[in-house]
């Protein structure tokens, strides 16, 4: 009898100890979009803009892609989630324009136009519509790697990924260490993340622009 219970204590003990370890498990990469389905989870915003950017999913070069185009236009796609950027720091993406914006002036409020850009909005104890975020932008101007913050709003600090005509009409895969960029740029230790922006606008200079964007996820520092 006592080695019955005994048997039974230890396939209990084993059993609790697989559930433990199988909750402990990290997955390596946590996927925000591959755009192979719908734009499901992601919600447009377009207050204080001017009309709308056009968001769609496309079959485009053999991959299921999402096209922004924006014709005088401003508006974003926004996905929320939470994440911690100590256990997922490397943010990758990839992405294309087809031009980038000619009268576009980044440090100007009137003329801070981007063919592309990707915010990481941050937990920052601060009202909804002041968090701090850091732009990962394809940038007209701007030098690359340069860093500034919005004209709009000094808790959104802009990162020049990419600048320029040098890599329009091709598609770039970018890396970027989230963790220690907000480091770099805020001076402490990162919040939690709150989610993921997607826009790309023209309603500043009244231009016309195309952009792609792909495979957007968060993973593990190797």
């Amino acid at each position: 009898m006592k080695k019955v219970c005994t048997n039974k204590i230890l396939k209990i003990v084993i059993i609790l100890w697989l559930i433990i370890a199988v909750g402990s498990l990290k997955a390596e990469a946590f996927l925000v979009d591959n755009f192979n389905d719908t734009l499901k989870g992601w919600m447009t915003k377009a207050k204080k803009y001017h009309g709308w950017t056009q968001y769609s999913i496309v079959k485009y070069e053999g991959h299921s892609v999402l096209k922004a185009y924006s014709a005088d236009s401003a508006s974003s796609l926004i996905k929320k989630f939470s994440l911690y950027p100590a256990d997922y720091p490397i943010l990758k993406w990839r992405w294309k324009v087809e031009n980038i914006i000619r009268e576009g002036k980044e440090r100007q409020k009137r003329k801070d136009d981007y063919a592309a850009r990707i915010y990481v909005i941050f937990d920052s104890g601060f009202t909804p519509f002041g968090k701090r975020c850091i732009v990962y932008a394809w940038a007209s101007t701007l030098k690359q790697e340069e860093v500034i913050s919005s004209p709009w709003n000094s808790k959104i600090m802009i990162v020049a990924v990419e600048s320029g005509n040098e890599n329009v009409g091709k598609w770039i895969s970018e890396i970027r260490n989230v963790y220690e960029d907000y480091q770099n740029i805020f001076g402490e230790e990162p919040p939690k993340i709150d989610g993921i922006a997607i826009m790309t606008d023209t309603d500043g200079t009244g231009e016309t622009v195309t952009a792609y964007y792909d495979d957007i996820m968060f993973m593990e520092s190797k």
